[in-house]
């Protein structure tokens, strides 16, 4: 029993060194590495075209709007009513239309200002758009000015006294072994790391501003001695010197000494070829400016001031921006009713739907839509505990798109002439919603099904049951309601929760929706390949 426990704690600990063996070697990795990656030159600002609208979409708008509150057996009323709808949806199309072209236009000829503002050195537009770029970089790069070709940035590399004291060895015998750094190794290792996020700098400010020739660059940290803030590294580096280098490897990232003009470093090089191990403040006052922003910084990372000290936090912090985010929708699509009042047209009656409780579905339910639901559905996704993305996929008869086309997402909001779109995402109380509307009186006839699915980001690790409050809601005009509340399933990072299809009921032809809550494991991915999307 002794010989079994102390072979255990034996292969507790082995398996203990050989992860933190892995943890640093990947550690490494990633710090001495962040040069290797290439960024796209900027280019002159795409605006999307507008979402195309059919008549077919107006009117099930204009039809759902006019029979709102109206009974079933009105017929009369009803009868009135469809055709005030059809007499406004060509003008209710033909004023989205307008307004949609125009808000394009104006944004078409305000990206051609910014891009001539960018080539043009302007020193707001150059520093923003920089800063933008930055914001995801491991080491956070700050614009401070522009004169000319040239832009000046500053750098806030990790101190050295946050590495890592140990590293990957092997012992005499050839075993894996963690082994303490020497204050050289650990000075080359962070001197590596510091050119590497340099050079990465470097590569992203020339292709973000395509109009600026070098950059004035200067590096700032907390030094170990007096565990007060300096610059250890400045210098200018050149378009041309930066883009003919070759970056093949992680040692490579060290050439940023060689190739820099007026270049000082407080690590300087030994008789013998080695880094010193010493690690002094530069003498600031050669250039100027430098001195300033020491003077003018809070030198304390607890005083709740914005500081040099925390410009790694509030400038980068690891967030890249996210590109799902807009400040209001330019291409907002105006529902009719606010198209009515903004158009001043003589009220019409109205008639308040009642409302009713949700009815709640459970998986594999059908159920047949009523007439109101097919002029326009609405979808609204609840949840919390994670973020999640909603999806409209419309089908064919065999279960597949016909064309990318009919994928509805966040970078594809609308389909069939403006008959299925995503309103967007927003915060409600306690819970994140996302909405969206289906118009199934003007999906084309090709369209038999339409799944409505949500994912997850795969990037964050994170599957639906991560996600907490969740349920989807569907209703329309008559104050009819369901809620189906999906799975918190571990295991999968995608999910159709329900499907509406057409069927014939009694000879005539129907909709109905279908609960469901089945998903994929591979996210986005699986779900859109799985109906025939090409992702690519």
């Amino acid at each position: 029993m002794e010989r079994a426990r102390r072979q255990a704690e034996r292969a507790q600990q082995e398996a203990e060194r050989a992860a933190a063996i892995a943890q640093l070697q990947e550690l490494r990795r990633q710090m001495t590495s962040v040069h290797l990656q290439s960024f796209a030159a900027a280019q002159p600002p795409l605006i999307p075209e507008t979402p195309h609208l059919g008549l077919p979409w107006a009117l099930a708008e204009a039809q759902a709007f006019h029979l709102q509150g109206v009974g079933r057996l009105a017929r009369a009323e009803r009868a009135a009513a469809k055709q005030r709808a059809q007499q406004e949806a060509s003008a209710y199309l033909a004023a989205e239309t307008a307004r949609l072209h125009a808000a394009r236009e104006q944004m078409v000829a305000e990206a051609g200002e910014w891009w001539q503002a960018l080539l043009a050195h302007d020193e707001a537009t150059v520093c923003e758009a920089v800063n933008t770029a930055f914001s995801d970089n491991p080491a956070a790069g700050c614009a401070v000015g522009v004169d000319g070709t040239v832009l000046s940035v500053v750098m806030r590399q990790q101190d050295l006294d946050t590495m890592p004291t140990q590293t990957a060895g092997l012992t005499p015998s050839g075993r894996p072994t963690l082994k303490n750094l020497t204050k050289r190794d650990r000075i080359l290792w962070w001197m590596t790391a510091m050119g590497s996020n340099i050079v990465a700098t470097l590569k992203e400010g020339f292709a973000t501003a395509p109009g600026v020739e070098a950059i004035d660059l200067a590096v700032i940290t907390r030094l170990p001695d007096s565990q007060r803030l300096g610059f250890v590294v400045y210098g200018r580096w050149t378009r041309r010197a930066i883009e003919s280098t070759p970056w093949r490897e992680p040692e490579d990232a060290l050439r940023f000494l060689d190739i820099g003009q007026d270049l000082a470093c407080s690590v300087t090089t030994t008789a013998s070829g080695n880094f010193s191990s010493a690690l002094k403040p530069l003498d600031t006052t050669r250039v100027p400016g430098l001195q300033d922003l020491l003077d003018s910084a809070q030198d304390d990372p607890g005083s709740g001031e914005t500081s040099l000290a925390d410009l790694d936090n509030t400038i980068g912090a690891n967030t890249p921006p996210d590109h799902r985010t807009t400040v209001g929708d330019p291409y907002r699509i105006r529902p009719f009713a606010e198209w009515k009042h903004q158009t001043a047209a003589p009220p019409q009656p109205t008639h308040m739907a009642p409302t009713t409780a949700p009815a709640a579905l459970v998986p594999g339910q059908t159920l047949v839509l009523p007439e109101e639901a097919w002029q326009g559905l609405r979808v609204a996704f609840s949840f919390t505990g994670a973020d999640a993305d909603l999806t409209l996929f419309l089908l064919g008869g065999d279960s597949r798109v016909c064309g990318d086309e009919d994928f509805v997402f966040y970078n594809q909001p609308s389909a069939a002439d403006g008959g299925a779109r995503l309103l967007g995402k927003q915060q409600e109380g306690p819970h994140m919603v996302e909405r969206a509307t289906v118009h199934l009186c003007a999906l084309p006839d090709r369209v038999q099904r339409v799944a409505i699915a949500i994912n997850m980001d795969v990037g964050t690790g994170l599957s639906c049951g991560s996600l907490t409050y969740a349920a989807l809601r569907l209703d329309c005009s008559s104050g009819v309601a369901w809620t189906f509340p999906p799975p918190a399933d571990p295991s999968i990072r995608a999910m159709v929760i329900a499907e509406l299809y057409r069927h014939s009921s009694d000879g005539r032809p129907v909709w109905k929706l279908r609960a469901l809550g089945q998903g994929w494991a591979d996210g986005l991915d699986g779900l859109a390949r799985a109906y025939g999307v090409d992702v690519g």
